[in-house]
């Protein structure tokens, strides 16, 4: 299959992306790794007038470590966060995760930018940031703004971020001593998009949990975030898991299709919810 014509252009800095966005931001959709968009103009999903390359634009890879928190460029391959030890000492959820991402083929062109605003509700990345309640750093002319990640995703591969607007880093808190995280999902094959996939972090002193944050995807439209986790905050470990699993069961409606029913798949994410949070309650 082959996409419907468009224009290819080329952005050779942050400042050139951001003109050629505010001349027509309607017009043109930014491309980097391209293992998303590419896809779905193939199958003319997706029909933009135009394209526009950013993988040019220096500055926009690597990552940075400050008061706490990680910024990632934009461009910052999902491989390139993969092979970094040292970035997995700092957010082990995030290194947990990426391995889970399709094949190595397309983690070494995806990029944690284009991810992140491609916004589809199985993939794991999105998931990872809701979980870490991180944030995205959004730039346009004469301006830039913060959004929180519980603020970015509203309906399917939809976010708030402007038509003129070019996301630039994607930020996530380290998570240090007393704080676990564990990341689970399940698909029908290796490389598969994920049927239900969970992101936990919790708060523990090894007997008792403190505030705990889970993020199942797969099983609506955008990232879900579980409600009444702070009700386990005090409870032993073993009674919160199962606590945590409930929730998911009264809280999760999936839709059901050839890949599994509505009631598979809402057991499927409590089971993994139990597993997600037991482990992160070891770490």
């Amino acid at each position: 299959m082959k996409p419907a014509a468009f224009v290819y252009e080329r952005a050779e800095s942050i400042d050139d992306a951001l003109a050629r966005l505010a001349e027509c931001g309607d017009e043109v959709k930014v491309v980097a790794g391209g293992q998303s968009l590419v896809a779905l103009m193939n199958m003319r999903f997706a029909r933009p007038d135009s394209l526009l390359d950013i993988t040019r634009i220096e500055g926009l890879r690597g990552w940075t470590l400050a008061g706490g928190t990680l910024e990632i460029g934009a461009l910052t391959t999902q491989t390139d966060l993969e092979r970094d030890g040292e970035l997995a000492k700092h957010c082990p959820l995030l290194a947990e995760a990426i391995p889970h991402i399709a094949h190595v083929a397309i983690r070494n062109r995806g990029t944690i930018g284009g991810t992140i605003a491609h916004a589809d509700p199985a993939a794991e990345l999105p998931i990872v940031l809701l979980a870490l309640r991180g944030s995205v750093t959004l730039r346009k002319q004469g301006s830039e703004r913060v959004v929180a990640a519980d603020d970015l995703f509203y309906g399917f591969l939809m976010t708030a971020i402007a038509e003129d607007e070019l996301l630039v880093s994607v930020n996530m808190p380290s998570t240090g001593a007393g704080t676990g995280t564990a990341f689970e999902e399940f698909a029908r094959r290796p490389g598969d998009f994920a049927l239900v996939s969970v992101a936990c972090v919790v708060d523990h002193d090894g007997d008792q949990v403190g505030p705990a944050r889970v993020v199942l995807g797969g099983v609506d439209s955008t990232p879900f975030a579980l409600d009444g986790l702070q009700d386990l905050e005090g409870a032993g470990r073993s009674d919160a898991v199962e606590r945590a699993a409930a929730l998911v069961r009264e809280q999760v409606d999936p839709t059901g299709d050839i890949h599994g029913s509505t009631e598979y798949r809402r057991n499927l994410a409590s089971e993994l919810t139990r597993r997600a949070f037991e482990r992160a309650l070891t770490r």
